[in-house]
């Protein structure tokens, strides 16, 4: 539809030797002729009047509708500016005049393909020929400058491509015309958009915003450029909670939907990828009722738009803009404008009749007639505005590369020859090779898309004393620069509201350390809950994704964001169960030592001398061991602790109960030897007694020394019974070895018991067996409860029972053994004679 729209305003017919256009021509808004007359296509408004047509009549021509942007007027009138400066040169295209002939497109694609139809076909209704018109190849312009909007120019760039005619757009930012193989003849001097939806991410991203809503204009400017910077978004980690789309010419009801949007939104940062005709609506309807504050971030077309500074909502406002630049001899230029002259032009006429509200031509009803006395110096509007020149330096720089080309063309070193003739695709050929510096010091190069270097400055909108608002650049981007080092701030900004403080924008609130992000089912990444870390993990950064394990030696702290090493557990000397452990075993010591120390004294007397006092003495030496081996089960383990304390226990209480069961043999004999004609103390005497009790024991000292020979025990860091701690123990090494040398210790204490139970009841006053048997009751009891209760019992404990058993059997044995004992010797000496021991003399129970 658009290639027979733009067909009609071309179509001929012939008429003899006459080649006539079907339609009326579009009349220029500004031209001049010259030796080559170069084309312009710029948005003076943007709006396109349409009226109902009933195809009865010819349809009447389209034509433009809305206030005029005079904006886009500076612009044409910049490039009427630099023809100008370039005719005055001698050392570009001497003897050389350029022309130009600039049209309005309205912003629309059907205005726009009209006026790059007519600019190939030349300004003349009537084309004169002796051959048909059919078979003209004539074209009237050498190269256009525009236009100033992604869509239109693209569909100038579609018609303009067909013809070979090279276009160099000031404005057109779309990613999608630096595709040559659908645009080969398009140029341009202001970045693509691909660079700047890239600086818009990275510059979201530097100030942790991840949470934004995103408008756009509903056009291929707005489309392609969110596109990319929702991509860009997405690769920064952030989220977009709305996207939205409106253009100017659709319904009422479209823009108050996405105004209400913006309102109920929970992002405070909203980027704008909009052109100025639609962001103009939007802003107004949001007026009505205006949203809670927002960070707006803009595009290029709107950010340095001096027709916004009216909205005090973008207080704060940041974006991308093109550097600004100083064109010596514009503002003048500008300046340099009366009554007649703006007659000259429709765009100058109206343009001052809008600036003074007056009627140059005198036929206006609703205004005055302009007197003279208008003075345009006094004006302050975006035409007259030249202290920011961004876009406009784009048009400045568009102008001088098209007659860079041609100069390359038609000009040796000395001189320039008008005359020769050349086709478009040669001024594209030269367009591709240009590389020169303005007069106001910017380079100018195109690349092999047809585009510059993306180099833009970060435009802050800050408020004036005076309360209203002003364009400060507060940083820059370079795309030449290494990844990482492009964005740069140089300058302090001012945010939303005038504050100095960075707003936030975030879906979730940072996570703390200790703590990973845990994404809310069917929301984007960036909405979130912040779930503490698991048992032993730690998280030391904001916003982990995944906590980390600790290594096996280390424990998360209290708030879960380090790991610190485990305490080392362990049965030391300064705790309090070590302390009591040791005084116990220190007091079981000295009772040993009090006891032989009385049997000693007492040794003569019969209650000593009938108990066998060398197995008594050898009884209490391994008792006082028994109850001092216990402390070296108290301490720090290392490789001989471990292999001393399992060693020295098992031996020592071999030895202990291989003197109780010599004693228990000695009584069992002594009754025996009783009996009319028997012997048996002759086998069982003294020799015998030391020798069975070194025989008992060397049994278990051959078993400790196969069992650390083999398998010894060794210190061992347990990490898995406690998970906050480690338990520093003396792992067995064998099992077989341990088990072996309590078994044997059962063994003897049994057999011990079974022949001291058998003989408690033999005719003796005072039967020691007896006392042997409760002694060995209370040992076989002890041991067995320590058996589940050291299986079970966690870390230092699992010692502290081992202790606890050796020591409350070891108490058993001098109890029930000595006490009796050493209770007539001291307190009943009556009853220490040998009449009482062999039982002549009646006794009372004790």
């Amino acid at each position: 539809m658009l290639w027979i729209t733009g067909l009609s305003s071309v179509a001929c017919k012939v008429d003899q030797v006459n080649c006539r256009l079907w339609t009326q021509s579009l009349l220029p808004g500004f031209y001049m002729k010259g030796d080559f007359v170069i084309g312009g296509i710029f948005s003076f408004h943007h709006y396109l009047k349409l009226e109902q047509n009933a195809y009865t009549r010819q349809p009447p021509q389209p034509r433009c509708s809305g206030s005029m942007d005079f904006r886009d007027l500076r612009f044409a009138r910049a490039m009427e500016f630099t023809i100008h400066e370039i005719n005055n040169r001698t050392d570009l295209l001497p003897g050389i005049k350029l022309g130009y002939e600039i049209h309005d497109s309205c912003a629309a694609m059907p205005m726009a393909i009209k006026g790059a139809f007519q600019l190939t076909n030349g300004v003349e209704s009537l084309f004169n020929n002796t051959a048909s018109c059919l078979n003209s190849t004539a074209v009237a312009v050498p190269a256009v400058i525009g236009e100033s909007g992604s869509t239109p120019s693209i569909s100038m760039a579609r018609i303009l491509g067909l013809f070979g005619i090279p276009q160099v757009s000031h404005y057109a930012t779309c990613a999608c015309l630096s595709d040559k193989r659908q645009f080969p003849s398009f140029f341009r001097t202001i970045p693509s958009d691909h660079h700047q939806a890239a600086a818009l991410a990275r510059m979201v991203k530097h100030f942790g915003w991840t949470w934004i809503g995103a408008v756009r204009s509903d056009s291929d400017y707005g489309n392609n450029g969110m596109t990319s910077f929702l991509k860009a978004a997405q690769e920064e980690g952030i989220c977009v909670e709305y996207s939205e789309a409106y253009y100017r010419t659709q319904p009422r009801s479209k823009v108050e939907r996405v105004a209400n949007v913006i309102r109920r939104s929970t992002a405070r940062v909203i980027v704008a990828f909009m052109a100025s005709g639609d962001m103009k609506i939007l802003l107004e309807e949001l007026v009505r009722q205006p949203p809670p504050p927002l960070q707006w971030i803009g595009s290029e077309t709107w950010i340095t738009d001096p027709d916004f500074l009216q909205f005090n909502m973008f207080a704060g406002a940041i974006g991308f803009g093109v550097p600004r630049s100083v064109i010596p001899g514009l503002h003048e230029f500008l300046l340099d404008l009366s009554p007649a002259q703006a007659l000259k032009s429709p765009l100058l006429t109206e343009f001052w009749e809008s600036s003074f509200s007056c009627s140059l031509t005198g036929f206006s009803e609703s205004m005055r007639e302009c007197d003279g006395n208008e003075d345009i110096r006094a004006l302050q509007n975006p035409y007259t505005d030249t202290s920011q020149l961004h876009i406009t330096n784009m048009v400045y720089k568009a102008t001088y590369a098209i007659a860079h080309a041609i100069h390359g063309i038609i000009c040796n070193d000395t001189q320039c020859d008008k005359s020769i003739q050349f086709e478009p695709w040669q001024i594209i050929h030269q367009l591709k090779r240009v590389s020169f510096t303005t007069k106001n010091g910017f380079q100018v190069t195109f690349d092999a898309n047809g585009d510059p270097a993306a180099n833009y400055e970060l435009i802050n909108w800050q408020v004036k004393k005076n309360g209203g608002l002003d364009f400060m650049t507060v940083g820059h981007y370079d795309s030449s620069r290494l990844r990482g080092q492009e964005f740069s701030i140089t300058k302090a900004i001012s945010w939303l509201g005038g504050r100095r403080e960075c707003p936030q924008s975030v879906c979730s609130e940072i996570c703390p350390l200790g703590t990973r992000k845990a994404v809310q089912k069917g929301r984007p990444v960036c909405c979130y809950d912040c779930v503490p870390c698991g048992e032993g993990e730690f998280s030391n950064r904001t916003n982990s994704l995944d906590c980390v394990q600790c290594p096996p030696e280390f424990w998360p702290s209290t708030k879960q964001d380090s790991c610190l090493p485990k305490p080392v557990e362990f049965l030391s000397w300064e705790d309090t169960l070590s302390i009591i452990l040791t005084a116990f075993s220190i007091t079981g010591a000295l009772i040993a030592v009090c006891v032989a120390a009385v049997f000693y004294r007492h040794r003569t007397t019969p209650i000593v001398r009938a108990n066998n006092s060398e197995l008594s003495f050898l009884l209490l030496f391994s008792l006082a061991l028994c109850f001092l081996c216990s402390l070296t089960f108290i301490g720090q383990p290392s490789e001989w602790s471990c292999m001393l304390r399992h060693t020295a226990f098992g031996i020592t209480f071999v030895l202990c109960i291989s003197c109780v069961l010599g004693k228990t043999i000695v009584v069992l004999m002594a009754f025996r030897a009783t009996l009319p004609g028997s012997n048996v103390m002759k086998w069982f005497g003294p020799p015998q007694q030391r020798l069975s009790v070194l025989v008992f024991t060397l049994i278990q000292v051959i078993i400790c020394v196969l069992w650390l020979t083999i398998s010894p025990p060794f210190p061992f860091k347990n990490l898995k019974h406690y998970k906050e701690s480690i338990i520093l123990e003396c792992r067995l090494g064998s099992a077989i070895g341990f088990w072996a040398v309590l078994g044997y210790i059962g063994f003897l204490a049994l057999l011990c018991f079974v022949l001291a139970f058998l003989a408690r009841n033999l005719p003796d006053n005072f039967n020691e067996a007896k006392l042997i048997t409760f002694s060995m009751l209370i040992f076989c009891a002890v041991w067995i409860t320590f058996i589940p209760a050291y299986v079970s019992s966690p870390g230092k404990f699992t010692v502290a029972v081992e202790i606890f058993a050796i020591l409350a059997s070891s108490f058993g044995l001098i109890v029930f053994i000595f006490v009796p004992k050493c209770f007539i010797i001291v307190f009943r000496p009556e009853q220490n004679t040998k009449k009482h021991v062999i039982g002549k003399v009646p006794s009372k129970a004790l």
